[in-house]
């Protein structure tokens, strides 16, 4: 297969896509074009139908492709021009191909949030974790191959569970850097900060906003299951379903990027650092990855709104 992480200028592709995108467009002169984001395990790239003729047929959003194409540059970015379009047929193509992974050991990033889970001290919180990510098989399952963003970072099968052992990971660094912090806190709230991505999201292959996600969010969606969760345990302090909720309210930092609320707690902000933290350099990383053959500089690089290099000498 030609994987799009491959693709150089000039090269002939003829080969079974994702399209995970379709828009018919219209040119300033009013000729309809389509405009397409096409997938596979390595990559996206922009794709675009400029004549509309027999050798397109139909196909929608989701829909496993073959295409005729050359690949070309365009604005610094490679992009295919397609001649020719018609719909896989089931067996010509491995589905496996068209999503992009976590190059981490899902197995052993749950084990170790699992591990965190035994070591915390707290009764009630350890009791909620437990029942959320041992006992909710629904979770679980979810948890281990769901990503954590429809585009920005950890967009991924099992982006999710690596972000968040990530999160996790350097918050519990960062208890013991600190005074005031209740550990127990901080780290189950790191485990739990994104668990309403899996209700937000749709899984592969749309990874695509539910109704839940557009209407709701992930942050309120978690909060309101960790209220549920909790009020099945007997005699859960209110106070400390509280704190649990608002670490996940707040760990977006500002009003201005979606969070309900502002860290009130030393945790809440340590969590909202750790999380920001980790999606930033997680962008860098991919980011470098993408534009190591381009040259020293990347470009603008719209998820990080700026210009960035490798540090080689």
């Amino acid at each position: 297969m030609h994987y799009i992480g491959e693709f150089k200028e000039n090269d002939h592709v003829i080969d079974h896509y994702l399209c995970k995108q379709k828009q018919s467009l219209k040119t300033r002169t009013g000729k309809t074009y389509l405009s397409l984001k096409l997938q596979d395990k390595t990559g996206v790239i922009d794709g675009k139908v400029w004549e509309m003729n027999n050798d397109i047929q139909n196909f929608e959003e989701n829909d496993f492709i073959k295409l005729d194409g050359v690949v070309l540059t365009y604005q610094n970015d490679l992009q295919i021009k397609v001649n020719r379009i018609r719909r896989s047929n089931p067996g010509e193509y491995e589905p496996s191909d068209y999503i992009p992974r976590t190059e981490k050991d899902i197995d052993a990033l749950y084990k170790m949030l699992l591990d965190y889970i035994k070591s915390i001290n707290n009764y009630y919180i350890r009791l909620l974790m437990e029942n959320i990510f041992i006992y909710n098989k629904e979770v679980v399952s979810a948890f281990q191959c769901h990503s954590a963003a429809k585009n920005l970072h950890h967009s991924f099968y099992g982006g999710l569970i690596e972000h968040t052992a990530s999160v996790t990971q350097i918050c519990d660094f960062l208890s013991t850097r600190y005074k005031y912090v209740n550990r127990d806190l901080l780290i189950s709230t790191a485990m739990l900060h994104d668990l309403g991505k899996i209700y937000e999201l749709s899984p592969f292959p749309d990874n695509d906003y539910t109704d839940d996600g557009q209407l709701l969010g992930h942050i309120v969606i978690c909060s309101e299951l960790i209220s549920r969760e909790a009020d099945k345990i007997p005699d859960f302090p209110p106070r400390l379903k509280s704190l649990i909720q608002h670490s996940i309210l707040a760990h977006h930092g500002e009003y201005e990027y979606g969070s309900p609320k502002q860290p009130k707690t030393i945790e809440a902000f340590i969590l909202h650092s750790a999380d920001n933290m980790d999606a930033k350099i997680k962008m860098f990383e991919e980011a470098l990855a993408e534009e190591a053959l381009k040259g020293k500089w990347s470009g603008y690089v719209k998820s990080l709104s700026r210009n960035i290099t490798h540090s080689e000498f």
